[in-house]
């Protein structure tokens, strides 16, 4: 079967997206399925990646996204989706792509779209309190749902803004993390020596540096540990909008802003090396370097409005970290709760085993319709239908 999935906001620096792409396409493939991938590029181009076909399509820059592309001409994309013929259809932009839910079923070809965002959060953050957001939302959650097949959500804090419009085509089917790569074992002292300079406690920070994630919430939250007493210090991987104000916050404080890293090995011994990995982003709907984290059996401190508390087992008498107000203190406070844990490193790692990716790839294959091939078929998920969330 040839499954297309087209996607912006996919770029070299990106970092969930295009994981989620990579990993759909090794998956696929896996199974004997063929993948193609359309992104936006600075040219048409065609090359053969370990993930499949990727197709590169000219692209505008989205002013103040920090080297975000979208797709340039409709025209172009929906001629080439015309030649590739695809037997399934995915979307993972809910803004600017929502047209190919109409062109895919012209053509009677099943079409799923994923909710990357929480638009209710979005429009609480950005927009001004007198514009009807909960009304405006809800129109565009609507007919979103009714122009695809599906709307696939990843986490309960994704799929809630669709539940409380009763969306009868709505599917959760959480992402996975590369247990591989994220393990325990990446922990090295050396490296962990050289990223503390001295310091005791080392905290990261791993993700895009824009204003919706709150980047600056970590930055506050070392000034306040070490207000407290605790030699703690700060190692920032991710690059964004907000870079040159986060290294102007951070002068003359322990940290260390390394930008993006393509080395998924070196961001792994990084993550697996430090004490807490802080996931501060209020409006996350998965967060997937907050799950390569616990992997990695690092615990993690996350937004309490964020979806991330959901994989980190809170109910569990030893969980995969904590959560907190948005506030500097706040996120201080559950860091101090977790340092010198028994076992939390072990059962970090354990809540990360729970969602692997050959998991999602299996429940994406049901939802399409389709299964995998012979005794490569996953055995830990049931065949069964997929049923709606």
């Amino acid at each position: 079967m040839k499954i297309v999935h087209v996607a912006n906001f996919y770029g070299p620096n990106s970092g969930g997206i295009k994981t989620t792409l990579h990993e759909l396409g090794k998956g696929y493939q896996r199974y004997g399925h063929e993948f193609i991938y359309i992104v936006p590029g600075t040219q048409f181009l065609r090359e053969q990646t370990p993930y499949g076909l990727k197709i590169s399509l000219p692209s505008h820059i989205l002013p103040g996204s920090g080297s975000y592309r979208i797709i340039k001409s409709r025209k172009a994309l929906k001629n080439l989706l015309e030649n590739l013929k695809p037997d399934r259809l995915e979307i993972s932009d809910r803004f600017t792509l929502t047209f190919l839910g109409k062109f895919a079923r012209a053509r009677n070809i099943p079409v799923v779209v994923f909710s990357h965002e929480t638009l209710r959060g979005l429009a609480h953050r950005f927009l001004p309190r007198w514009t009807p957001r909960n009304s405006m939302v809800n129109w565009h959650n609507k007919r979103l749902a009714s122009k695809f097949d599906h709307v696939i959500a990843t986490t309960e804090f994704a799929a809630k803004e669709f539940r409380d419009i009763g969306t009868q085509n709505l599917v959760k089917i959480p992402l996975g993390v590369d247990l591989e790569n994220f393990a325990p074992a990446n922990r090295s002292l050396r490296l962990r020596r050289d990223l503390l300079k001295g310091s005791q406690v080392l905290l990261v920070h791993c993700g895009r540096l824009s204003p919706e994630k709150e980047p600056q919430r970590s930055i506050e939250t070392l000034i306040e540990l070490r207000h407290r007493g605790i030699d703690a210090r700060l190692v920032i991987i991710g690059n964004g909008p907000l870079w040159k104000k986060l290294r102007q916050k951070a002068k003359g404080l322990p940290v260390d802003t390394l930008g993006y890293i393509a080395d998924r090995k070196k961001v792994a011994a990084i993550l697996s090396s430090a004490d807490v990995s802080l996931a501060p982003g209020p409006l996350e709907t998965f967060c997937l370097s907050a799950l390569e984290s616990i992997s990695s059996g690092t615990p993690v401190v996350a937004s309490a409005s964020s979806a991330v508390g959901e994989f980190l087992r809170l109910d569990r008498k030893n969980p995969a970290g904590a959560v907190a107000y948005d506030t500097g203190r706040h996120f201080a406070k559950a860091v101090m709760s977790l340092l010198d844990r028994p076992k939390l490193r072990q059962t970090s790692r354990e809540a990360a085993e729970s969602l692997p990716w050959d998991k999602t790839i299996h429940l994406m294959m049901l939802l399409h319709g389709i299964e995998g091939i012979g005794d490569k078929a996953p055995s830990a998920v049931t065949k069964r239908r997929l049923k709606v969330a």
